[in-house]
């Protein structure tokens, strides 16, 4: 698609058909893990026990994407949402690193629009080189919410050009060159940014490494990660007063919330996680973990601010995920493999009452242990203690976002282990061992467990409290983010590739 023409690019549209707002499949993947809980848990079924891209079987369709996409796409409405970076142009005007959201048709994976995204530069260690957006979408209605690269959280208009430039946001011919001094036509395969809202300039926000957040949809309310974190040398937080967690209003961009907790001064690296939501004993709770390695639970919003206020964050309780790592001057402990503070990469999961997360030292910084660990989500105020159910070592680091089915858990770590532990006691059932490090979490469903491994192995293994491999699968490049079930179709993003894989009925 890279060598299209102009003329081409704008008849693509048409192709993928102009009637995509209808009414929304339950089966639909509107977000990052299940919706609220972050459970990672499909009830899809039917889903292939194996595939081979080499043979075709039970491959739906591919579609190649750029060289590194890490975020994990979902599926709404028909349509495809995935980022990536640019080292496949779609369109050929736009030349070299950028950040790409691509919107495809779930038909076939033909494009219908992209976010182009330039990248912080020269900033090395805000905006790794060729990561594109990292950020999964998150669609309600006709409207997708994503964190660009740059640290902008952007509304965007899930029917793209193909019916006008809405606004208040019009300036897509800007945002999308590098040079906004020199505006580029705003083409019917661009994006229709409705809003944005920067947090960079309205925040003060220091981004690292990238910004990753799966934003989380409430009410009125859109509840984002800061992706906040240390400077280029590692050694200090350059924005410490700046928030970990915000809140905008849906509907305008508007920052209406944010956390004061004075998590800044205490990130070890970045602030990875995003936030989670539930309900204990009838109050309604936002779930968050800070680069501190404290889980916060927040109040929610229940109605808009007046204009020009900012409220500060009700909170609930915290639970420090490791109380006995260093909390002060924590960045003296950068590269100490032995000793240093925890922080949390994965998303916590609230379920049955409970918080399951992941925690442990920095997979580049930090010390190597690492554990998954669940605790009572009621009580108020300080629960580390009050609050611990059980504590599981697993072996070395771990990026992986826990699934809870069935009374197991099911998690993944970056030495390539998935484990199987008992939900109500935390003890073992089975460990696998994968032939490469996993940055991925595990996805439960239909009777399955689906992970992907950053040595090109794909796994299907049994859901159950017996250890079983039912297949594995070689694919052309890495996976590092989670795969998804959405229509009867498992998606599985490489580094390289979208597989939309489906049990063939021939």
């Amino acid at each position: 698609m890279g060598k299209n023409s102009l003329l081409q690019l704008a008849l693509l549209p048409l192709f993928c058909g102009l009637g995509i707002i209808t009414t929304v499949s339950a089966e639909d993947h509107l977000q990052w893990g299940s919706r609220y809980s972050r459970n990672m848990v499909s009830a899809e079924t039917g889903l292939p026990e194996s595939f081979d891209p080499s043979t075709g079987k039970n491959i739906n369709w591919v579609v190649e994407l750029g060289t590194e996409s890490y975020a994990t796409p979902v599926i709404a409405r028909g349509r495809v949402l995935v980022g990536t970076n640019n080292e496949h142009p779609r369109d050929t005007r736009h030349k070299g690193d950028r950040g790409i959201l691509l919107c495809l048709d779930e038909k076939d994976g033909s494009l219908c629009w992209q976010l182009v995204v330039p990248k912080f530069m020269p900033m090395l260690y805000r905006d790794w080189p060729r990561s594109g957006i990292c950020s999964p979408a998150t669609v309600e209605g006709g409207r997708v919410y994503i964190v660009s690269n740059r640290g902008e959280v952007m509304c965007l208009d899930l029917a793209g050009q193909v019916n006008g430039n809405d606004g208040p946001f019009v300036d897509e011919a800007r945002l999308m060159s590098p040079n906004p001094s020199e505006p580029m036509e705003v083409t019917q395969t661009d994006a229709d940014i409705i809003w944005l809202f920067n947090m960079q300039d309205k925040l003060g926000v220091h981004q690292h490494d990238a910004a990753h957040s799966s934003t989380l949809l409430h009410g009125d309310f859109l509840y984002v990660n800061t992706s906040n974190g240390l400077n280029d040398k590692h050694a200090m937080i350059p924005a410490p007063e700046a928030p970990s967690l915000i809140i905008l209003d849906k509907k305008t961009g508007r920052l209406v919330a944010r956390d004061d907790e004075n998590i800044g001064p205490k990130i070890f690296h970045s602030t990875w996680s995003s936030p989670a939501l539930g309900e204990v004993d009838g109050r309604t709770l936002v779930f968050f973990c800070g680069g501190d390695g404290v889980c916060y639970a927040f109040d929610t919003i229940k109605g808009i601010p007046a204009a020009g206020e900012v409220q500060k964050l009700n909170r609930h309780w915290r639970f420090d995920c490791d109380p006995d790592a260093p909390k002060e001057n924590v960045h003296q402990y950068v590269r100490n493999r032995k000793e240093s503070p925890s922080n949390v990469k994965s998303t916590p999961v609230f379920h049955d009452g409970r918080i399951y997360v992941t925690y442990g030292g920095d997979i580049w910084w930090g010390k190597n242990q690492a554990w998954l660990k669940c605790f009572d989500a009621s009580g108020s105020g300080d629960i580390t203690h009050s609050g611990q159910i059980w504590t599981y070592p697993v072996e070395d680091h771990c990026c992986s976002t826990p699934a809870v089915h069935d009374g197991l858990v099911f998690v993944a770590d970056c030495s390539g282990l998935v484990h199987c532990v008992d939900a109500e006691t935390g003890k073992p059932y089975w460990t696998y061992q994968t032939k490469g490090s996993i940055w991925a979490s595990t996805l439960v469903a239909d009777g399955k467990v689906y992970i992907g491994t950053r040595r090109r192995d794909f796994y299907v293994l049994a859901a159950s409290r017996e250890k079983k491999l039912i297949s594995s699968t070689k694919l052309d490049s890495p996976t590092c983010s989670t795969p998804v079930a959405a229509n009867g179709v498992l998606y599985i993003t490489t580094l390289k590739k979208l597989y939309a894989v489906k049990t063939s009925t021939e």
